[in-house]
């Protein structure tokens, strides 16, 4: 007995997007949560996920890579486009360090977050208030770079003024020779970003799909708020909005490099995020589950290793 024999006539039966098959989706998971990291054939040849054991680990190695990434593209004389997400943000903290004792300036650097919370027509929370995404980057990695930071022209925020731009202002980068990193969260949906799963049953094609570079005022997955419910706003799903401007397909799949981070670990064996880790690595890439397209390109998904399970039923 479990949800995929009993939902049938149950309030769960359209509660999960349209395109998700719940046995394939179950399929995913290993009982041997070592296999996690057993490379499948779409995978791209420089996509690698790293296992971390703790979340200091995690933090302090997402941090590293976050600022080597920084560093390196200073040394080879190259601009460097950081799509940069609210969740996770342990990392920051760490990226700051590490930039800080090797004086790295990030005057090169044009820094694009990917999200922000909103209302049916876009409208976002003023900068100031805590909630804000923006002022979440500015408290957690601009500001603390002190003099090194990233100038106040190239840091962009996902406003419904300014997010319609990021296409061109990105492409101007990138025909100038800037490289594209993209560094992720994967939601409970497995969203990137923002850009929920439902939103595939709008589009005909897949390259549709593809082509899609952002959203205003995005739709968000039930689950999604809950999500947030639980890791930003101590459970009071009454303050989660309903509604975020995103970017889409179109610029989180066009990286040089991704840097993802999966640390969606609670307490007492209780998780959130374990699932959606498995599908990121196992489903085969479907616009339904938009993660899934995250290990076709080049770089790195760190992970803590409890998500990996085993994923059994435990009474609590």
């Amino acid at each position: 007995m479990d949800l995929i024999s009993t939902i049938s006539g149950s309030l769960m039966e359209s509660f999960f997007p349209a395109g998700w098959d719940l046995k394939r989706i179950d399929a995913c998971v290993d009982p041997d949560p070592s296999t996690v990291t057993r490379r499948q054939p779409w995978w791209h040849a420089q996509f690698e996920p790293v296992p971390c054991q703790s979340l200091t680990d995690f933090d302090t190695m997402l941090g590293h890579e976050i600022a080597m990434t920084i560093r390196q593209s200073r040394d080879a004389g190259e601009k460097l486009i950081l799509i940069l997400p609210v969740g996770p943000m342990g990392m920051y903290r760490w990226a700051v360090f590490f930039l800080r004792e090797w004086n790295v300036p990030c005057d090169h650097v044009y820094g694009f977050n990917m999200d922000e919370w909103s209302d049916a027509e876009g409208n976002t929370l003023p900068a100031s208030e805590p909630g804000a995404f923006q002022n979440a980057m500015e408290e957690a990695f601009y500001g603390p770079l002190g003099d090194l930071t990233v100038p106040e022209s190239q840091r962009h925020f996902a406003t419904k003024e300014v997010l319609p731009t990021y296409p061109d202002r990105i492409g101007e980068l990138r025909s100038a020779g800037a490289k594209l990193a993209v560094i992720f969260g994967i939601g409970r949906v497995c969203h990137i970003a923002f850009w929920e799963p439902h939103f595939a049953a709008e589009f005909d094609t897949e390259d549709e799909w593809k082509a899609q570079t952002h959203r205003i005022g995005a739709k968000l997955h039930p689950l999604t708020i809950e999500q947030n419910a639980i890791t930003s706003f101590k459970s009071r799903t009454t303050l989660v909005p309903a509604y975020a401007n995103t970017i889409g397909p179109g610029l989180f799949l066009g990286a040089d490099k991704i840097i993802g981070g999966a640390d969606g670990v609670l307490s007492r064996g209780m998780m959130w995020q374990g699932l959606s880790l498995w599908m990121t690595l196992r489903h085969e890439p479907t616009p339904w589950i938009p993660s899934t397209y995250m290990p076709t390109q080049p770089g790195r998904l760190f992970f803590l290793e409890e998500l990996a399970g085993p994923l059994v039923a435990e009474c609590n």
